[in-house]
C-alpha cells in the first residue's frame, strides 16, 4: 500500500512538471505533504532536506558564484570576449568555450546569462543571426556543468548520495574525466556542425535593435491629431505599410475582441496590436499614435535624453513570475514603463497591464537612463543590451579568486567537507566586501533549494518502501540477458528524457535510488550507474522547459518549441555514444 501512495503521488508529480503550470518547488512540496499525510513520511523527517548537504551546497555555490560576478571578473572576460575578431567560428568556440568553463565553477543559468549580452552584441556587429549562437552557448553551460562537483545540482546531489551509500561522497573533481571528454566532444559539435542546424532567424537591422522580435504584443492610444481616427479597421492597410495585426479594441474601459473590418477607430480607443519592432516604429510614425506605456516621466519630456527604451528578458528565477504589471505597480514602484511583451510559441490575450510573466518572456521597457538598469536588475530580468565593466562593482578579481581557491583546496585535501568549506568562502566573500550583504539572499535561486529540499525525503521514500528496488528488479527483468553496458544505456537515456521535461535536479534525486538498485541487482560497483545518472542529468536539450538555461535564449534566440530537438538529439546521441564508453572506462564495472 505504501508502494502504491508513493508510485501515485510520483506519477501526479510527473505530471505536474511537464505540465509546468505549477512551479516545481510546489509541486515538490505537494508530493512532500501527500507522503506526510499518508505517514510514509514522518512529520519529524518532512523537512530534514533543508539542512541536507546537497542543498546546504546549492546554496553555497550561487552565492560564490555572485560573488565571482561583483568581483567584476565575468563581466572582465565578457568585455574580452567582445574584442574577438568577426570570424564567426572563432567567436561560436571562444564564447561556448568560455561559458562552458564559467559553468563549472558557477551556476550555469548564471553564466550564460552575463554572457548572453555579450553573444547577442557580437552577432550584430558581426552581422549574423543570433539564432545561431544563443543555443550553442546555452548548451554549453549545460556541458560544462557536468565537469565538476559544483557545476550543476545534479552533481552535488549524486556526491552526496553516494556518500549516503558507500561512505564516501565524490570529490571536487572526480566528475572531470566523463565531464570534460563530454563537454569537448559537445562543444566541438555545436561549434562545426550543431549550429548549421538551426533555424536561421532574421538579424537585427539597426544598430539600436539587439535582435528581431518576430511578435510583441502592444497597446497604442489614438490621439485627437492621429490620422487614423475616424477610418475603419479595414483601411489600417492603405494608411500605413508596417506589418500590424488588430487584437482588439479597449474603448471607455470595455474590451472589443477582435473587431471587424468596418469598426471605426475613436478618439481615447486603446488599439492592442501585434507587431515586431521595426513596423511598431513605423506605424507610430505613420498614423501618429502614442504608446500607451510612453506616458512622461514627471519633469522629463517624451522622447528627452534621460528616458531611454531597452528590450529585458524574464530569469527563471525572477521574482515577478506568476504577476502581472498591474499587480507590481511597475511604474510607481521601479520608476518604469512596460511598452510591449514577446513571448514565442504562444499568443497573449490580456491586457499588456494584466500579461502574467513567464520564463524567456522579452519585455520592452521605458525608463530614465539611470535607473533603467538597477530596476530591470531588481525584478529579476536580464537586459539584452551589450555592457563592459559594471560602474560601482569593486574591483576585487584576485581576493574572490582567492577565497575561490582556497576553498577548492579544502575540499580536494578532504580537510573540510564541500558543504561546509563553500559556505565559509560565502561568508568571506560578504566579510571581505565582495559581495554586498544585501545580495547574499538574493543571489540563491529558491525555487530550486525549496524543490531540492523537498523532494530528498520524496526520495528516501521511493527507497523506503521498496519502491526505487521494485523498479530496479523490472529493468532487470525487461533486460534480460543484456550485458551491463547496455543496462547502463538504458539508466543514461531513460535520465536524460526525464531531465527535458522535469527539473534535472528532481530527476536526479528520482533515478539515483534505482540505479543504485539495478547496480546492487547486477553485483556491480554502482559509481558507474551514479555517474550516468549525473551525466544524464545534466543533458537537457530537447525541449526549452528542460533547463532553465534553453528556457533563457528562447526569446531572444526567437526559437520555436521543435527548434530544440534539431541541435539536441544529435547531441543526445552523442552523449551516449562517447559518454558510455568513457564512463565504463573511468568507473569500472
Amino acid at each position: 500500500m505504501e508502494q502504491a501512495m508513493v508510485f501515485g503521488t510520483l506519477v501526479l508529480v510527473l505530471l505536474l512538471f511537464a505540465w509546468g503550470r505549477l512551479r516545481h518547488d510546489a509541486v515538490a512540496l505537494m508530493a512532500l505533504f501527500i507522503l506526510v499525510l499518508a505517514d510514509i513520511i514522518s512529520p519529524r523527517e518532512a523537512f530534514t532536506g533543508f539542512g541536507h548537504p546537497a542543498v546546504i551546497t546549492v546554496a553555497a555555490v550561487l552565492v560564490i558564484g555572485k560573488g565571482l560576478e561583483f568581483s567584476g571578473l565575468i563581466d572582465l572576460l565578457g568585455k574580452w570576449a567582445m574584442k574577438l575578431g568577426k570570424g564567426f567560428f572563432i567567436q561560436l568556440l571562444t564564447l561556448s568555450v568560455l561559458v562552458a568553463v564559467t559553468s563549472a565553477f558557477m551556476n550555469n543559468v548564471g553564466a550564460l546569462a552575463i554572457i548572453m549580452p555579450v553573444a547577442i552584441a557580437l552577432a550584430r556587429k558581426s552581422g549574423y543571426p543570433p539564432s545561431y549562437i544563443l543555443m550553442p552557448i546555452a548548451f554549453a553551460s549545460l556541458l560544462g556543468g557536468m565537469t565538476t562537483l559544483i557545476g550543476t545540482p545534479p552533481n552535488i546531489i549524486i556526491a552526496t548520495l553516494r556518500g549516503d551509500e558507500l561512505g564516501e561522497p565524490f570529490g571536487m573533481f572526480d566528475f572531470s574525466p566523463v565531464g570534460i571528454g563530454l563537454a569537448l566532444a559537445g562543444v566541438l559539435f555545436i561549434t562545426f556542425l550543431g549550429w548549421r542546424l538551426l533555424p536561421k532567424r532574421a538579424a537585427s537591422k539597426s544598430e539600436t535593435e539587439l535582435f528581431d522580435i518576430e511578435e510583441y504584443i502592444t497597446e497604442v492610444v489614438i490621439a485627437r491629431s492621429s490620422k487614423i481616427k475616424g477610418r475603419t479597421v479595414g483601411e489600417i492597410k492603405d494608411l500605413t505599410e508596417a506589418e500590424v495585426q488588430i487584437l482588439g479594441l479597449i474603448r471607455k474601459g470595455k474590451r472589443i475582441h477582435a473587431p471587424g473590418p468596418e469598426e471605426e477607430f475613436k478618439t481615447d480607443d486603446i488599439v492592442i496590436l501585434e507587431t515586431d519592432t521595426d513596423s511598431l516604429q513605423t506605424f507610430l510614425a505613420e498614423t501618429k499614435t502614442k504608446l500607451v506605456g510612453g506616458k512622461k516621466f514627471r519633469k522629463d519630456a517624451e522622447g528627452s535624453k534621460n528616458i531611454k527604451i531597452t528590450e529585458a528578458i524574464v530569469m527563471a528565477d525572477s521574482p515577478i513570475l506568476g504577476q502581472s504589471a498591474a499587480a507590481l505597480r511597475m511604474r510607481s514602484r521601479f520608476g518604469i514603463n512596460l511598452l510591449a511583451v514577446a513571448r514565442k510559441e504562444q499568443k497573449i490575450h490580456r491586457r499588456l497591464d494584466h500579461v502574467i510573466f513567464r520564463p524567456g518572456d522579452v519585455l520592452l521597457f521605458q525608463g530614465r537612463e539611470h535607473m533603467l538598469s538597477e530596476a530591470i536588475t531588481a525584478i529579476g530580468c536580464l537586459p539584452l543590451a551589450q555592457r563592459g565593466l559594471r560602474i560601482g562593482y569593486q574591483r576585487k578579481i584576485p581576493l574572490a579568486l582567492g577565497i575561490f581557491a582556497i576553498a577548492i583546496v579544502l575540499v580536494v585535501s578532504g580537510v573540510l567537507p564541500v558543504q561546509v568549506a563553500f559556505s565559509m568562502a560565502a561568508l568571506a566573500l560578504v566579510i571581505a566586501g565582495v559581495l554586498p550583504i544585501k545580495n547574499v539572499y538574493t543571489s540563491i535561486d529558491w525555487p530550486v533549494i525549496v524543490l531540492l529540499a523537498a523532494m530528498i525525503p520524496v526520495g528516501a521514500a521511493l527507497e523506503a518502501t521498496g519502491g526505487a528496488s521494485l523498479i530496479a528488479s523490472q529493468i532487470l527483468k525487461a533486460g534480460g540477458m543484456l550485458p551491463p553496458w547496455a543496462i547502463l544505456t538504458i539508466i543514461l537515456v531513460v535520465t536524460m528524457f526525464l531531465s527535458d521535461i522535469i527539473n534535472n535536479a528532481a530527476t536526479v534525486v528520482l533515478m539515483a535510488p534505482i540505479a543504485i538498485g539495478v547496480a546492487h541487482g547486477l553485483g556491480l560497483s554502482v559509481d558507474p550507474f551514479l555517474m550516468a545518472v549525473a551525466v544524464g542529468g545534466s543533458c537537457a536539450f530537447l525541449t526549452p522547459i528542460g533547463h532553465q538555461s534553453n528556457t533563457l535564449v528562447m526569446g531572444p534566440g526567437g526559437y520555436k518549441f521543435t527548434d530544440y530537438w534539431r541541435m539536441g538529439l544529435p547531441l543526445e546521441v552523442i552523449i551516449v555514444v562517447i559518454g558510455i564508453p568513457l564512463i565504463i572506462m573511468v568507473w569500472p564495472f
